[in-house]
Parts: structure tokens; C-alpha cells; sequence
């Protein structure tokens, strides 16, 4: 037998569905409506230690490894297949390296130990998603979230950002599990090194701790201000999302050290969005807080000089970032100018 113990394997994940916008038009139903369903998620990656097996010589010749991508959504409001996942069975023992050889991602240490490695992107909202009190018929649906080689996209993204001297970013994200947030937040910090940007972890302060972040953003449903700086300490900066008079008026009383509010305008990029705020709810938050005021939500080029006119001091950019054609330092820099 050829035993082999090192193998380098290219994987990726499955890109999510696109979603789907379609609309009812059914006879004797008046007003049909948006009826454009979601993409499905695509698949995992993931990476098993099986005890039958003693080599990693079948990687040799298997050295790609791609989860399917999810299908898009359909009319009549129907949701995507998701995508399979891959999955790599390899010998009790394996360990999983970064490309750098250097960072360990996993080690399979137990017989029918997994490990999930990449995840495979969400599926884009259909335009059933996005029905509102105010609009009763999107014509625009979301895209599917890219297959991952999450890691190296995030690394050139941040070295983009950094390049362009933007002054904070926020890493989100909520499905993740906490080693995979903690190695994403390695490779964001490596690759800012050097520049004047803080970085603040979504959500978990217990994280941002772990991963040697500036500080912890928080929404309503999550610790609250005072919870999350017993956690990270006086050194480090805590931020809370609003999205009604009262909730800024707690905010204000608070030990936040800046308060978000929004979403200003209709976004895809959060799950079960809360009611937009508009411009008059920008003009409200400045009125009963003190602390820097970020507005969150549906911000473009297009409409960001109106939110800071409307009281806000900066402004959290997510789609807008990546214009079709366009660089994300290019993009990014538009938004400082605008913002000046």
C-alpha cells in the first residue's frame, strides 16, 4: 500500500439561489400580488475522520472538491432545492490547514468527527419577500450569495477597505459557528493589519474578546449595552441598533458608545427587516440621542448625503459595496467623499 499524508485540496462551496420574481395572475383574483419564491442555500463543505481509512491518497487525485449550488426560486412562491453537501472522509488523526500551512482549521481527532469547512451561500429572497404596507408590488428579487472561498473574499474585500482608510467595519455573521466566526475574524485582522480601521464583531461579545476586535455591536434582541460591556470591558467600544423613538431614547441612557438606526430603506440584506424608518426617523434618533448616530439600511451612493443631512454621523454600507464593474476600494471611497 502507497500510504500519503499530506494532500492539498481546492474546495468550495455551494453558491446560493437566485430569487425569483414572478407575480399571480390567476382569473377571478384581482390583485395577484408578488409571488416569487427564495433560492435555495447551497451546499457545505464539510470534512469527516472515518476509521476504515489510513492514507489521503485518493486526494492526490481528487484534489477539487465543490458542493452543488442551490436552484432558484420558482412562482407561487415556491423555495429552491438546496444544494448537497460535499464531504471529505479522511483517516482519524487529519488535521486541516489554512493554504498557509500555518493556521490549523480542524483536528479530527475521534472517528465520525466533522468539521464543517466552508458554508455554502444563502439563497436571495424572491420578490414575495420584500411585500410591504408600502410596497405591494417589488418588481426586484436578491441574488443568491456567491459559492465560498469565503475566506480569501473576505481577505481581499478587507484589504480594499483598508486600502480606501475606511474608519470601522462590522463582521456579521449569524449563522456561522463560533470557530468559523473566530477564523474569519483571523484572516480579517491579518489582513488589516497596518491600517487606523477598527474592527467590531457582530452580536457576540464573547467573541470579540476572543478575536482581539475594538468592540461589539448589539441589536435589541441580543445582550443588552450594559450586559455587553461587563463582557468586553471599558477598553472596548459597544454599539446598539435601534429602530423606534424608544429604543433610542434607551440607547441614549445607556453605556453604548454610538447608536444605529434603521433599516432607513428597504434591504435584503437582513432576514425579517424591521419597519423602515426613512429619513424622519433618522431626524427623530438625532433629536433624542447625544452619540454618534449611524444609519443603517438600504444606503447608496445615491441617497447617502440625504441620511447625513437628515442628522446622521456616518452611514453602514453592506450591497452597495459591490457595484457591478467596479472596485470595492473605488466604491468605498465614494462613500468617504460623499460622507465629508
Amino acid at each position: 500500500m502507497r500510504f500519503l499524508d499530506v494532500a492539498k485540496v481546492y474546495a468550495s462551496s455551494g453558491a446560493g439561489g437566485n430569487g425569483c420574481i414572478a407575480f399571480r395572475r390567476e382569473k377571478f383574483i384581482e390583485y395577484g400580488g408578488p409571488y416569487g419564491g427564495d433560492g435555495g442555500k447551497g451546499g457545505d463543505v464539510w470534512v469527516e475522520a472515518v476509521e476504515n481509512l489510513n492514507t489521503l491518497i485518493d486526494y492526490r487525485y481528487q484534489q477539487h472538491v465543490k458542493a452543488r449550488s442551490g436552484e432558484g426560486g420558482k412562482g407561487k412562491v415556491m423555495t429552491g432545492a438546496n444544494g448537497d453537501d460535499a464531504v471529505m472522509k479522511v483517516p482519524v488523526g487529519t488535521q486541516v490547514y489554512e493554504e498557509d500551512g500555518e493556521t490549523l482549521i480542524a483536528d479530527l481527532a475521534q472517528n465520525g468527527q466533522r468539521v464543517k469547512l466552508l458554508r455554502g451561500g444563502n439563497g436571495g429572497f424572491g420578490n414575495a419577500h420584500f411585500k410591504s404596507a408600502t410596497n405591494q408590488a417589488p418588481n426586484f428579487a436578491n441574488p443568491g450569495q456567491p459559492l465560498e472561498a469565503r475566506l480569501k473574499a473576505l481577505e481581499d474585500v478587507a484589504r480594499e477597505l483598508r486600502a480606501a482608510d475606511v474608519g470601522l467595519v462590522q463582521y456579521r455573521d449569524k449563522a456561522g459557528s463560533p470557530q468559523e466566526v473566530l477564523r474569519a475574524a483571523a484572516v480579517l485582522r491579518k489582513a488589516m493589519m497596518g491600517g487606523e480601521c477598527r474592527l467590531i464583531m457582530n452580536d457576540r461579545a464573547d467573541l470579540a474578546v476572543l478575536a482581539g476586535f475594538d468592540g461589539v455591536h448589539v441589536g435589541q434582541g441580543d445582550l443588552s449595552p450594559e450586559d455587553a460591556r461587563r463582557v468586553v470591558g471599558v477598553g472596548r467600544q459597544v454599539g446598539v441598533s435601534t429602530n423606534t423613538e424608544e429604543q433610542a431614547r434607551a440607547a441614549e441612557l445607556s453605556s453604548a458608545d454610538y447608536v444605529a438606526i434603521g433599516p432607513v430603506f428597504a434591504t435584503g440584506t437582513k432576514a425579517n427587516a424591521e419597519q423602515v424608518v426613512g429619513l424622519e426617523g433618522v431626524r427623530r434618533a438625532r433629536a433624542l440621542t447625544l452619540k454618534p448616530l449611524v444609519a443603517i439600511g438600504g444606503i447608496t451612493r445615491a441617497n447617502a448625503r440625504s441620511v447625513i443631512d437628515a442628522g446622521a454621523d456616518s452611514v453602514a454600507v453592506i450591497s452597495a459595496l459591490f457595484a457591478e464593474g467596479e472596485s470595492v476600494e473605488r466604491v468605498a471611497r465614494d462613500f468617504l467623499e460623499l460622507l465629508r
